[in-house]
């Protein structure tokens, strides 16, 4: 490990590709810090159910977002995120949650307000791994490795139904769904950036993933 220099590292890709298990193993193994992206749109998200407004009210979804007050821990071991001094890490991972997060992080306003909120973090840290949608393309553009995990559809609804305990056939609806919002709102759109990695994980296991980019930042000067 490069002690004291300076590394970002911006790893994107749909849902179920293994982003947040991957990203918290590399951070761990690099000292670094972690950044869950997706967590704080789960929060406001949380944060706006909370307040009863409909997801899809752009204006008052954006209201919400303005008045709440994030607190986000970067530790890779202990990764926490508090909404208005609650914390809500597993009510973010709850089903409502999860199908009105699309429509919230769609919002441009919400988006800005994030992107903001992020680069604050990441510029704050001396070694980070952060992990979205969007974050080679727009949040760390100058991520010294920028990486797009991929996995395919049917292992990436396998993982998740495990991870959910949830029925496999709606699991692989509800992320086709997710990745066409995802995909296709207007706003940051999930997309690999130009100097990615594609890394598929389809048949790979996580300490196979993160050894691979370990690999890459060794030969970057970086790890």
């Amino acid at each position: 490990m490069v002690v004291g220099v300076r590394c970002v590292v911006a790893v994107d890709g749909p849902s179920g590709s293994g982003k947040s298990t991957v990203s918290r193993r590399l951070a761990a193994a690099l000292s670094a810090g972690y950044l869950d992206t997706g967590a704080m749109y789960r929060a406001v998200t949380w944060a706006v159910l909370q307040a009863g407004v409909e997801p899809g009210d752009a204006d008052a979804v954006a209201k919400v977002a303005e008045e709440t007050d994030l607190e986000t821990g970067t530790d890779p071991g202990d990764p926490h995120i508090r909404a208005n001094g609650v914390n809500v890490d597993a009510e973010i991972r709850g089903p409502e949650v999860t199908a009105a997060v699309s429509a919230v992080a769609a919002v441009p306003a919400v988006r800005n307000l994030l992107v903001a909120r992020q680069r604050e973090l990441i510029e704050r840290s001396v070694r980070v791994v952060v992990e979205g949608r969007d974050i080679g393309t727009v949040v760390a553009p100058d991520a010294d490795l920028k990486v797009y995990l991929t996995a395919s559809a049917a292992e990436r609804a396998r993982r998740r139904s495990a991870e959910l305990a949830a029925d496999l056939d709606a699991t692989a609806v509800d992320l086709a769904r997710r990745d066409r919002l995802d995909s296709t709102r207007a706003a940051d759109p999930l997309q690999q950036a130009e100097d990615a990695v594609v890394l598929d994980s389809t048949e790979l296991g996580i300490d196979e993933v993160v050894a691979r980019l370990r690999e890459m930042l060794v030969a970057r000067g970086v790890a």
